[in-house]
This record gives C-alpha cells, sequence and structure tokens, in this order.
C-alpha cells in the first residue's frame, strides 16, 4: 500500500525521479503521477545456466551456497528446470540456476526426402520396433509416386525392393511408435504415437498425433529422476520438487 507521507512527497517534489517516506521506504515515481516501492537486490544478478539434468544435481549437492535455505526445485516443462529460492521479504524469488535441455530439432509435420528421413530417423531418434521398420520401408523404396489407389487415408501402398531383383508392394505402417529425442537425455525419452504419411516424388512427413501428451510424461520422468538422485536433500527439507 502507498503510504500517505509518501505521497506527500510526490506533491511537494513534484519532478524528482524517487520519493523516500518519513519511514525510510523509497518509491519511484511512474508517469510522473504513480508511486512504486523500490526494493533492494538481495539476490544473484545472473541466474548459474547448465544444460544438464546431473549438472543441477551437483551443484545442489556439492555448493555451499544457500545451504540455510529451502530451495524450490521447479520442473518447468520438458526442456526447462529451475532452481530457485524461497520468497523473500519483498515477496520476490531468487533464481539460483536454470537448466535448458539440448535438442535437436526435428522437422515434424514437414514432407522431406525419404533419404533425409531415414538420416533423422537414424540421428535422432531412439533405436525401436517402430523406428526399424519405418528405416526398411524408407530404405528399399524404389518408385518415386506413392500409390494412393487404395489410400484409405491411413495406410498407403508403396514399391519396395524385396530382394536381388524384385520388387513388392508394402503397406506403409500407420500409426508407428517413436521415441524422439525431445528432452534431457539423463531420462528415458517419452514415446509417442506418429502419423506417417508420403508424398509422390518419395517425400515423408511424421505427424505427432498425441496431442501433446508426452511433455507431460517428461515432465513426470524429469521429477522421478530428481526424486531419486536427491533423496537425502529431499529429506532433509532442503530442496522440495515441484511439476
Amino acid at each position: 500500500m502507498i503510504e500517505k507521507e509518501a505521497l506527500q512527497y510526490l506533491v511537494e517534489l513534484g519532478s524528482k525521479k524517487i520519493v523516500k517516506s518519513a519511514t525510510g521506504a523509497e518509491y519511484g515515481v511512474v508517469d510522473g503521477r504513480y508511486l512504486q516501492q523500490l526494493h533492494p537486490q538481495t539476490g544473484v544478478r545472473t541466474a548459474l545456466g547448465l544444460h544438464t539434468l546431473s549438472g543441477v544435481v551437483d551443484y545442489i549437492q556439492k555448493n555451499e551456497e544457500r545451504r540455510d535455505a529451502k530451495l524450490i526445485l521447479h520442473v518447468v516443462n520438458d526442456h526447462r528446470v529451475r532452481l530457485i529460492n524461497s520468497l523473500d521479504k519483498y515477496n520476490n524469488r531468487e533464481v539460483l540456476l536454470q537448466a535448458d535441455a539440448i535438442v535437436p530439432e526435428i522437422p515434424f509435420s514437414d514432407f522431406i526426402d525419404a533419404e533425409q528421413l531415414l538420416i533423422i530417423l537414424q540421428a535422432q531418434f531412439v533405436n525401436t520396433p517402430d523406428r526399424k521398420i519405418l528405416m526398411k520401408v524408407l530404405g528399399n523404396l524404389r518408385e518415386e509416386n506413392v500409390k494412393n489407389a487404395n489410400d484409405d487415408g491411413v495406410s498407403q501402398a508403396v514399391t519396395v525392393k524385396t530382394g536381388i531383383a524384385s520388387q513388392g508392394e508394402v503397406r506403409v505402417p500407420n500409426p508407428v511408435e517413436l521415441q524422439p529425442y525431445r528432452t534431457f537425455a539423463e531420462v528415458e525419452q517419452p514415446a509417442s504415437k506418429f502419423i506417417f504419411r508420403m508424398h509422390p516424388g518419395m517425400k515423408g512427413s511424421l505427424i505427432e498425433s498425441d496431442g501433446g501428451y508426452w511433455r507431460n510424461d517428461a515432465i513426470q520422468k524429469i521429477k522421478e529422476y530428481f526424486t531419486k538422485k536427491l533423496a537425502e536433500e529431499i529429506k532433509s527439507d532442503y530442496v522440495r520438487i515441484i511439476a
């Protein structure tokens, strides 16, 4: 609440930018008519930047800073974690560190060449049964045109090499369950279903079809990781996890 004394100072001092009340509280003049109480900088000016969950654990367990505090480990989303302090007397929270996962940019929903899609599957996805099936289909394509005569909106037929000199028509698997690298490397990558479609010219696309539920799964896995690694710190009430 703005103090009566501060308002009086504002009237008397007019164009001055800082107003000080009789109790010592300082206020900044906003737009020449509003007062906003000024608070001293009590926490760190810049949060420590990390990219791994193990780095967060190391900081909490080995760093002597804020040992008397009650810290909050906030799992913000599937790729960001923050370590914050309790509220100070001005109701501000000090952000001690922020960890952001380094993940590849995967062109979901874009139709790209089968060869490029094959490379992406090998480099940016966990090895799973459905990934193997997709790679087999993409690696053996022998016809530029996808056969859409029997396309029911879900499955498609493509021609692949089935032997040394023979070819055959196979159904493109749909939907497929895959595990792209989308969160911190220390936790199991969340699996989700994708719609796999192909266009003429040997172009394919993976479209996410789980409504973003994998993000909740990733957040839960991150929380479980910290719960296991920081069991003693949680037990002593030094750290609380919010996800």
